[in-house]
């Protein structure tokens, strides 16, 4: 039988050129982001829930840098893993001009000063408590919690961070850092909201590569309702106002939807997080020999690229920059 079709969309996929001319989404190293978790030991320590990713020493962090920079990725975010007994209720080691963050700041920008350094701001690797905030009687404080990131934020920039990037999700903050930035002159240093950070269940192997589960309660006073996408555009209106430059979605692949809703209501860069359960996943399906990884990592990214993040943070970066450049 052969049917009368004028129309055969097969015709534009009869070939690699043909294919490639349609080809509406492109993925490149220049995309990604890569995650790195430190800590204070001499070797490099390997995250049991995490296949692949470490707590990397000083030395550890330079060498997985300069391996990535020759790989094309060339942004690289930084998450403390916090001695228990430098964890206190006020957080104070945040802002600590010689602590972890700011020498790997130094230490990064001194040898690789291509490189771009984003730092997060939240007071949950420092916090006794477990929290991204200050406690007090059970209550996660808002406002006194903004006053000690102002303090975090500035240690980094001083240090010579290029991106600070507030993950804690408390209200103002982008505002209150913003103007602290300013008021010392770091008008030229970046801010990227972790505008859309959902409360989600994808987050445990990252809370087991820094020790910061919360010691009591959950996070839902300050992390958004995964059932909410209205509310997705409400955050994104105060962080634009408050003035940030670039504005995230977390997690990435169970919300597609709201990274493509933010897309479509900003002219900012929109970055978007393959968290560290997504990455678990992929990494153990692989490992069993239930799904090929690289296929599957390449389309999960290219997924989160197509419903429109500019920026992709994940633990498979340079895999994934490897990958591509091979074809």
């Amino acid at each position: 039988m052969s049917l009368n079709l004028p129309i055969r969309p097969r015709r534009n996929r009869k070939n690699a050129a043909l294919r490639g001319f349609a080809r509406e989404t492109h993925l490149g190293p220049e995309h990604l982001v890569l995650p790195l978790f430190l800590h204070e030991g001499a070797e490099n320590q390997e995250i049991g829930s995490m296949p692949g990713c470490f707590r990397l020493s000083l030395e550890g962090l330079l060498r997985e840098v300069e391996g990535a920079l020759k790989e094309g990725v060339g942004a690289f975010d930084l998450f403390p893993a916090i001695t228990e007994g430098l964890k206190t209720s006020d957080g104070r080691e945040a802002y600590n001009p010689a602590g972890l963050v700011p020498r790997a700041i130094r230490a990064l920008k001194k040898e690789f000063p291509e490189a771009l350094v984003i730092t997060d701001v939240a007071l949950d690797p420092y916090n006794s408590d477990g929290h991204d905030g200050l406690v007090r009687d059970g209550k996660i404080l808002n406002d006194e919690t903004v006053e000690i990131l102002i303090m975090q934020a500035l240690c980094h920039a001083e240090a010579g961070a290029d991106v600070i990037s507030p993950s804690d999700m408390m209200d103002g903050r982008i505002g209150a850092i913003r103007g602290g930035l300013d008021a010392r002159g770091f008008t030229e240093v970046s801010l990227l909201s972790y505008c859309v950070k959902y409360a989600s269940s994808f987050y445990n192997p990252f809370r087991d590569a820094l020790d910061s589960s919360p010691k009591f309660g959950d996070k839902k006073t300050y992390q958004m309702d995964p059932s909410n996408a209205r509310e997705a555009l409400r955050e994104l209106a105060l962080d634009e106002a408050e003035g940030a430059d670039i504005v995230m979605v977390k997690p990435a692949m169970p919300f597609l939807d709201i990274i493509r809703l933010v897309r479509e209501n900003t002219a900012l860069p929109v970055a978007a997080y393959q968290v560290s359960g997504e990455y678990a996943m992929l990494k153990a399906a692989a490992l069993n020999g239930w799904l090929d990884e690289r296929r599957t990592v390449l389309e999960s990214l290219l997924g989160i690229r197509r419903a429109g993040a500019d920026m992709i943070f994940t633990y498979f970066a340079r895999q994934a920059a490897r990958w591509l450049k091979d074809g």
